[in-house]
């Protein structure tokens, strides 16, 4: 059965100036009975195969000690091989003191990383922090790293999209903790916000050495909705882009985050917003409610946005974060 954290008044959505309703018109009871879109009829059998043919590859981990630490996490710089001799760069936190006994693999946001992130909830754990390619420390030579040209690139071909191949990086970090640390098998565990999210519901659906996730605010969610709903950041760029070429559609009908979301079989655990001008709050709950495995939605007043008591509705979220994966 469903578990769903609610905040008192959560809908009426914070003071802004955009020229559009970040909730689009969605109350929280609408958002919930929110479908994801048909998918191609080869979907299954297109990432299932994108898996397969990405596991041939040796991600060959070079790790290296920065000697330094931070909050009790020591910091390490790591470099990886990914498909299509992706170089993915990022970094790996081990504890100062103790032992570890589970793995995470980290998304990030279209804002990329510029460091790892060390307020994370978690004990005796080792946590991986890639930065997708053409994002951040990855910088590519043919990959643009602004977020609005990122989203586009290899747009007009499924194979040859990046968010595909920033899902493979997913994979491979997983790879790498598996490298890194054997004995940490069926331990391993994955959270993303927004760019992070979507591309983590792409992974976790076809990648089952990933045993629980969170997905936090998920873009790519049903995309004929993402294409209508007036968005900022990297979702208007895409619209854009299919008002010149609407046939780019057929390529993000396999890149869909709530089509992937339909086989999740992991627990998971999400947050979606009420109002959302860079991510539709459509879009975030058609993935939460396409996941059909054991799950826990935490209902946020607003993302990309500030909002009144955000600091301790953002504890809260740490809190069941560190409970729902205690036993990982």
């Amino acid at each position: 059965m469903d578990d769903v954290t609610l905040l008192d008044g959560a809908g009426k959505g914070p003071a802004h100036g955009f020229p559009f309703d970040p909730t689009h018109g969605f109350s929280k009871e609408a958002l919930l009975r929110v479908g994801a879109p048909d998918a191609p009829a080869d979907f299954e059998a297109f990432w299932r195969d994108r898996y397969a043919a990405a596991m041939e590859i040796e991600p060959r981990p070079e790790l290296r000690d920065t000697g330094t630490a931070r909050n009790g996490w020591r910091i390490w710089k790591l470099s990886y091989r990914s498909t299509d001799r992706a170089e993915i760069r990022g970094w790996i936190l081990t504890p100062e003191r103790g032992g570890v006994r589970r793995g995470f693999v980290v998304g990030h946001g279209y804002g990329a990383r510029t460091e790892a992130d060390f307020h994370l909830p978690f004990e005796e754990a080792m946590l991986v922090f890639p930065c997708a390619r053409g994002l951040g420390a990855s910088v590519h030579e043919t990959i643009p790293d602004q977020p609005e040209w990122h989203v586009l690139h290899g747009i007009e071909d499924r194979d040859r999209y990046v968010i595909g191949g920033c899902v493979e990086d997913i994979w491979h970090a997983v790879s790498v903790l598996l490298r890194v640390r054997p004995d940490l098998e069926g331990h391993i565990g994955y959270l993303g916000g927004s760019f992070g999210g979507g591309i983590g519901a792409l992974a976790l659906a076809w990648d089952d050495r990933i045993m629980r996730g969170h997905l936090n605010v998920p873009t790519f969610g049903n995309q004929p909705l993402r294409l209508q709903l007036a968005s900022t950041g990297s979702a208007a760029s895409v619209q854009k882009k299919w008002k010149r070429k609407p046939e780019v559609a057929a390529t993000l009908a396999y890149y869909d985050a709530a089509a992937a979301a339909r086989f999740i079989r992991q627990p998971m655990h999400c947050s979606c917003a009420l109002f959302d001008p860079a991510v539709a709050p459509a879009g975030q709950f058609a993935v939460y409610n396409a996941i059909a495995s054991e799950k826990r939605l935490f209902v946020l007043p607003a993302g990309h946005h500030e909002y009144a008591g955000q600091v301790e509705r953002e504890r809260e979220l740490l809190r069941e974060i560190h409970d729902f994966f205690r036993d990982l």
